[in-house]
């Protein structure tokens, strides 16, 4: 079972590798410099080459990079547009240089051009990256909240055959929760599953982000909770975590750090329900 959670890469990208093994993870995302910024990640060639090391000396892996949280792909701003492409570009080499093998991405909000227009846009900005080999694009799916687009698995789907990429997904339990499929009990995750091999096919599923929810089912509300302490609860976490379909599909936490239970506490709580303790 791989699962770990997203660690920081401060004072150097290879100590998110040892704050990783410190979780008790064995696989795990990081960003590549800080996500509120236009940055660029500015990682040295003995940095990356400390992180390849430690990763593969303590069997961590698959390793995501989560993009920033100012790209915006479906935009119809030029100027956004351009800038999220060279942002995501630089993140593709970034994961390059580090052997890390997914970049994430959320698809953005169309901002009044509509749907059709905005999947159009995404897809067509994707197109324009020099994806390195080794590397892949995940498209996030979102709590599909205002005019951004990832809430329904149809959105996923159809950038990914509007792309001439070979693009996957990563999908985010809360998120997935929030915009309306019932990941709470046995039946609703078994119909969401369903769902998502019919829309998009489970083989391009190729990440879990295992979140909780604070909020109830359909509220396009995205804040992240404990696993099996949210609306998501036990049950579900459970059945997604020993789900014959997901068996190999990674799982990496974002939980919040809050009443006394860290990144450690929620692995453990995940394995635990998985039955791998």
């Amino acid at each position: 079972m791989r699962v770990g959670a997203h660690t920081s890469i401060a004072g150097g990208a290879y100590n998110a590798v040892d704050e990783q093994v410190e979780y008790g993870g064995n696989c795990g995302q990081i960003f590549s410099h800080s996500p509120q910024v236009w940055q660029d990640p500015n990682i040295d060639d003995d940095e990356a080459e400390r992180f390849r090391d430690l990763t593969d000396e303590n069997g961590v892996g698959p390793w995501v990079i989560h993009s920033s949280y100012l790209v915006n792909l479906c935009t119809p701003k030029d100027d956004l547009r351009e800038k999220s492409i060279d942002s995501m570009q630089k993140e593709v080499d970034a994961a390059d240089k580090l052997d890390v093998e997914y970049v994430n991405v959320h698809l953005g909000a169309h901002t009044g051009a509509g749907v059709d227009g905005g999947l159009d846009n995404a897809a067509s900005a994707l197109d324009e990256l020099d994806i390195p080999d080794g590397v892949t694009v995940l498209v996030e799916s979102d709590a599909g909240s205002g005019t951004k687009l990832g809430g329904e698995f149809e959105h996923l789907a159809e950038v990914l055959d509007r792309s001439s990429q070979d693009l996957e997904i990563c999908v985010d339990t809360a998120h997935a929760f929030a915009a309306g499929y019932d990941l709470s009990t046995v039946e609703g995750v078994n119909e969401t599953v369903a769902e998502f091999d019919e829309v998009v096919g489970l083989d391009k599923l190729a990440c879990i982000h295992l979140n909780d929810s604070k909020h109830e089912c359909g509220t396009n509300k995205d804040e992240h909770a404990h696993v099996g302490e949210g609306e998501i609860g036990v049950e579900g976490m459970q059945t997604i975590l020993t789900h014959e379909a997901l068996a190999d599909v990674p799982f990496v936490l974002e939980t919040p750090t809050e009443d006394g239970k860290s990144f450690a506490w929620n692995i453990e709580r995940a394995r635990e329900l998985a039955g791998a303790e």
